[in-house]
Formats: structure tokens, sequence, C-alpha cells
């Protein structure tokens, strides 16, 4: 498939050796993915036990594993398979496959104090997908198309809700494939929230600025209904690598190529059976569909609860008065299959839109300032969106405006980033607590804030509403802020940290130091 790619970046063909020389998981779908995850002690669970779909399975995992913004009590769990789905024999749902940042870098081959910097490096040398013949395709072991006699995807599907209040059953992790209506070979993938209106009918809903919906919008205005596969039960650096957005990946970029780039081999594709386009060959399940021109539908038409689900803020969303619709034409899955969902606010959206944010602020910050950011933290308590935390090492005076400098770049390249806190070389970013003792010893409010108002941010923050700010003109405007707690250049000899003898302790205490990669 001929890919629009930026020059700067390398490609990597088949065959070719990883350029970056990774010892790659030997993971390449979901199967894989969890076969893996059984030889690691403490990240998969599965159970027999019957449970519903509706709410009882968030429900559960909520405890066990959830994480995130989920509201307490909740922690970093297991990945967990419910095998027993009421209503639906023969099928099981996964949720939390990567509801952890240590449970993810098992699943990339990275340490997890890297991965960001491991996803940027998957950016810069990409593998193009290849398309194979259907033979070669679990993903249409089963076929159901909707002119069969019965067809009815809320049979078929276990489509869970988060809780009581949700518009309906959803999609959570639909990778929807779109392609440009006059260029094919144009390809976009994102996830989209997709909530089931009828048998053979979805709604999904568009955060501005998606490419897929431009590719919409141009169908639309001529008429047309725009072809989509919604792709599920996913090898994690399809799903990860699809998180990336512009101007990382600008407009023209198919992030399959990332998951590529992740893996050191293609993305296999194959012809959809009943709609003009490609599906993730390896998937669990596929639905074939159309976005229909011109059609619009209430969110919860059928619940009329007024909420849609939770999303990553970790509140109830409201339900969209007027989303596109899909009509469904096919599902097709393997033998067996397994649905993958997660938590909304959980830890797991965490890993798909943090791990991309923080390798793309390392791309940008790399390329204007090398070797100043060290590291970056796309924080759980913005949900891998709203938060960041740059880790700075200063090499003179001049830094100092290099290191505000870092930040403005972190917000320009990732819209929805809100907040910025700036830490030195000495601080932990992934340690919550020395980067609030940064911010107590490093860090004076009135010298130290920089406010940049009226900005563009998201539309799910609560706060971001002429409701809460009578200042904003529009959903999804803010005020970004940056917080610099780090040490001005020419007191670096005044603010050194209380240095300890170094040892190795796990001589006294070895049960509690795991001498694997952190």
């Amino acid at each position: 498939m001929p890919q629009k790619r930026p020059t700067t970046y390398h490609v990597v063909k088949p065959g070719d050796p990883h350029p970056q020389g990774w010892k790659v998981p030997p993971v390449n779908d979901l199967r894989s993915a969890v076969e893996l995850l059984k030889t690691i002690p403490g990240q998969y669970i599965e159970t027999d036990r019957e449970v519903d779909p509706d709410a009882e399975l968030a429900g559960v995992y909520r405890y066990i594993g959830a994480g995130g913004t989920v509201m307490r009590p909740t922690r970093i769990g297991p990945a967990m398979t419910f095998n027993n789905v009421k209503g639906y024999p023969g099928f099981r749902v996964l949720v939390g496959l990567m509801a952890s940042r240590e449970r993810v870098a098992h699943l990339l081959g990275a340490s997890t104090r890297e991965i960001g910097i491991h996803m940027a490096e998957a950016r810069r040398n990409v593998t193009p997908p290849v398309v194979v013949e259907a033979e070669n395709a679990p993903c249409q072991e089963v076929i159901y198309r909707a002119e069969d006699e019965g067809f009815d995807l809320r049979k078929i599907l276990p489509a869970p809700t988060n809780t009581p209040e949700d518009a309906g059953p959803f999609f959570c992790l639909g990778l929807v494939l779109g392609s440009d209506p006059d260029d094919r070979n144009n390809v976009d993938v994102t996830i989209h929230r997709l909530c089931v209106q009828g048998k053979d009918e979805l709604s999904i809903f568009f955060a501005p600025g998606r490419h897929i919906d431009t590719f919409r919008k141009k169908a639309e205005a001529a008429g047309k209904p725009l072809a989509i596969s919604i792709n599920m039960g996913l090898d994690p650096a399809i799903h990860i690598g699809a998180e990336f957005e512009a101007p990382t990946t600008p407009f023209g970029f198919d992030e399959l190529c990332v998951a590529g780039g992740l893996r050191g081999k293609p993305v296999e594709l194959v012809e959809c059976l009943t709609v003009p386009q490609w599906a993730i060959a390896r998937a669990e399940v596929v639905i074939e569909g159309e976005i229909l021109p011109n059609v619009r539908v209430q969110e919860d038409q059928h619940t009329k609860t007024g909420k849609a689900m939770p999303e990553f803020p970790g509140y109830n969303g409201d339900a969209n008065p007027s989303l596109p619709l899909i009509k469904v034409k096919a599902i097709t899955t393997r033998k067996n299959p397994i649905l993958q969902t997660l938590v909304g606010p959980g830890e797991e959206h965490v890993s798909l839109a943090g791990i991309p944010t923080e390798a793309s602020i390392h791309i940008e910050c790399q390329d204007a300032l090398p070797g100043l950011v060290q590291n970056v933290y796309a924080h759980s308590s913005g949900g891998g969106k709203f938060l960041a935390v740059l880790q700075v090492k200063k090499r003179n005076d001049s830094d100092d405006g290099m290191t505000k400098q870092a930040a403005l770049i972190a917000l320009a390249v990732y819209r929805e980033l809100k907040n910025v806190i700036l830490v030195d070389e000495d601080v932990d970013l992934f340690d919550t607590n020395d980067v609030l003792w940064a911010m107590q010893t490093r860090f004076s409010g009135d010298l130290d804030t920089i406010f940049v108002p009226g900005v563009t941010g998201h539309v799910l923050d609560p706060s971001q509403t002429p409701l809460y700010d009578p200042r904003v003109t529009a959903k999804g405007t803010t005020t970004k802020t940056i917080y610099d707690a780090t040490v001005p250049y020419h007191l670096k000899d005044h603010f050194v940290r209380a240095q300890f003898m170094e040892v190795d302790p796990s001589l006294w205490a070895p049960s509690l130091f795991d001498k694997g990669d952190e």
C-alpha cells in the first residue's frame, strides 16, 4: 500500500533488521499477547464465573485493576478475561490488557521508564502495512452478513456497558479504519466511542480534528457513505500506535506504520467482504460498515439517561444529541473470539493516550532542543492527555529559558495537553511525591507559573465550558499552565539533594528488590 509520510523518517522494509536492534516480543495479535502475559507473574488472570456485560463486568474490573481516574477504591492490577459472559456462550471478554505501564512495557519490549522514547524511535523508523489473501486472515474464519435472516449484532457481540447510566452498550476499543473518498490509500485509524443503536446500527462520536471525520465530511458533501472497518481484539502495538495525533502523524500518515515500526514487521490487512475497505487480518472481531451521509441519531435514544459513558477525565460524559450513524454490513470473527474492552476512565486509557503523547513531545523537543529534555511522563491523573511532566537537564544559563520553551513545544505538539510540570534530572518524574516535593522546594507561584489563556483543549474536560468559565466562548477552550519546578542554573549548587552511600540493598533484603528491568 503506498503511503504518504514525511521524508525525515526512515521506512523499514519487511525483512530488514530492526534499526534499533530491539528484541521484539513474540506478539503479533491479541492471543499471542495474552500468552506472553501468562508467563509473567501478576499480569494476567481469568475467571469462569458468569458475568453480565451490562455494568457488572466493568464493576468487577473497577476493583481488580482499572486504576486511572476511576473513583476510589480502585487499583492497578492484572488484565482479566471473562470466559463465561451471560447471554453469549462461546464468547470471551478481555479487559485491562494495557491498564498497566509495566504490562505495556512487557508487551512492547521496552523498559517502563522509557516506553515513550521507545515509541518515538518507532515513529522515526516506520514499517508500512501489507495486504494478505483471505485464507491468511484469521479475522474472517466466521462470517455474519447483515442480509442473513435474523442478523442482530446485539445478539452476536457482547458489547458491555460501563455503568447503569450509559447511553447503551459500547464498543470501547473499536479501531476504526477509513480512507479518503478520493484516495483509498490515504488511510487513517483511530479509536472512537461506538454505541449500539440497533440490530445493524452504531453511532460514532468524533472528537474535533479526527482525520476520519474529515473523510466522512468529504464523503457526505458528495452525498456518499464512507466505507469503514471496526477492528477489535488486536496486537497492543496497533492500538497504541494508532493514538498518535497531528502534527506527529500529519494528515495523510497511516498510523499502522508505527505499529510496524514497533514490531519491525508490517501489520497485515485483508480486503473486507462487503465494503471497499481493509480490515486488520489478525483481529478477533471486525465490523464492516458504512457511515451514512446526512443521517444523525441521538446517542441515548433508547435509554434517555442523558449520559454517554464514563470518559477518561473520570466523569460520565453527556450523551450527544446528534451523531453520525454507521450501517453495519457484516461481522467477521476468529473462531472462539475474544472481545476486547476497557473501563473508560481507567489506566488503560492512560497507556493508550499517554505513551504516544510522551513520544510526540520527546520527538519534537529532541529535534528543537537536543539533549535538554531527558524524559516525559503523561500523568495518570490527566488520563494521559491533560498533564505532562518534563524532566530536563540544564547545561548553562540559557537553558533556564529553553526549559520553558520545551514546555511551550509540548503544548504545541499535543493540543489536548492542559498543564505541564517541569522538573530537574534529579527528580523522578514517575513518582508523584517526588514531583510534588520539587514543587514545594523549587517553585514559587508568582515567579514560576506561566498562563496561556484561551487555547483549544479537550471537549470532555467539564471545566472547559462557558458554564465553568464565562470567558470561554466555545466548549473545549481553556487556560493552559506551565509550572516550572526546576532550579535556576546559577543556583544548582545550592539545591543539591542529600547524597547517600551507594550500596546493593538486595544483599540485606533480597525479597524486596526485583532485578528485572524497570
